[in-house]
């Protein structure tokens, strides 16, 4: 029996599906991929732990909200456009971002924080006015 409402309750799902598979097309590129660098390596753990939220082309992450009228309360910055220092990587990570309202604090410790921050601050700003 032919039910056209649920071929037509299908097509929406169908295209959800297939723009979500291309997500996962784009690949890291920071470091050359040498997966021994450091600064490789903060891209796998940025990729891993912070791009459901924040939007870093390097990291091919996409968790910032493109349009401010679709921004959620959990969207962080788009680092493509904003230039970070080691030091303020850091100082975000231990402190749960700038505000300290929605990024868990120490969401990378150790090694790894420092392996962020070194990827984070080499290739942010990429996009921003002020960029290199």
């Amino acid at each position: 029996m032919f039910r056209p409402k649920l071929l037509l309750a299908a097509v929406p799902a169908v295209a959800a599906s297939l723009a979500l598979s291309a997500c996962g097309q784009e690949e890291i590129n920071a470091a050359n991929n040498n997966p021994s660098s450091p600064v490789h390596q903060g891209a796998m753990i940025f990729h891993e732990r912070c791009g459901g939220c924040h939007t870093l082309k390097a990291a091919a992450t996409h968790g910032s909200a493109t349009n401010v009228s679709q921004k959620e309360r959990t969207d962080g910055p788009d680092l493509d456009f904003r230039r970070e220092t080691v030091q303020d990587v850091l100082f975000a990570i231990r402190n749960g971002g700038f505000s300290g309202s929605i990024m868990p604090a120490n969401v990378v410790v150790g090694q790894d924080a420092q392996k962020v921050a070194l990827f984070v601050s080499k290739y942010a700003g990429s996009k921003s006015q002020t960029a290199k």
